[in-house]
C-alpha cells in the first residue's frame, strides 16, 4: 500500500506564497498521477493540481490558473505544490492523493491519500 506524507503548509501571510511536499513511498501504477486537494471548512473537497510521476500530464483547476505550480522530484519520490498570491479564501486542509487515471480530477478517482495538513491565510 502506497503510503503519503505531506508537509510545508502552517501559516501563510495574506499575499504570500505557499510550499507544499508530498513523499511517497513507492512510485505505482496505483498513483501515476499524483494530485493535491483541498477542502476548507463547511465546504466540498476540491481539486487544486495534479501531475503525472512522468512529468507528461499536468492539471490544476481552471480558477487558479497563474497561480499554482506543481512540480515532481523522482530521486525523491516526492511531489511538490506552491501556490502564490496567497488569500484567506485559501485557508483550507490540503492533502495529497494519487491515482491510477492519467488526468484524474474527481477525488472519486484517486486511491491514496495523505492524512493532509493545514494551511491558514492570516496576518
Amino acid at each position: 500500500q502506497v503510503q503519503l506524507v505531506e508537509s510545508g503548509g502552517g501559516l501563510v501571510q495574506p499575499g504570500g506564497t505557499l510550499r507544499l511536499s508530498c513523499e511517497a513511498s513507492e512510485r505505482s501504477t496505483s498513483n501515476a498521477y499524483m494530485g493535491w486537494f483541498r477542502q476548507a471548512p463547511g465546504k466540498e473537497r476540491e481539486f487544486v493540481a495534479a501531475i503525472s510521476w512522468n512529468g507528461q500530464y499536468t492539471g490544476h483547476r481552471d480558477h487558479l490558473e497563474g497561480r499554482v505550480t506543481v512540480s515532481r522530484d523522482i530521486a525523491k519520490n516526492t511531489i511538490r505544490l506552491q501556490m502564490t498570491r496567497m488569500t484567506p479564501e485559501d485557508t483550507a486542509v490540503y492533502v495529497c492523493a494519487g491515482s491510477s487515471v492519467l488526468g484524474a480530477t474527481a477525488s472519486s478517482q484517486y486511491n491514496v491519500w495523505g492524512q493532509g495538513t493545514q494551511v491558514t491565510v492570516s496576518s
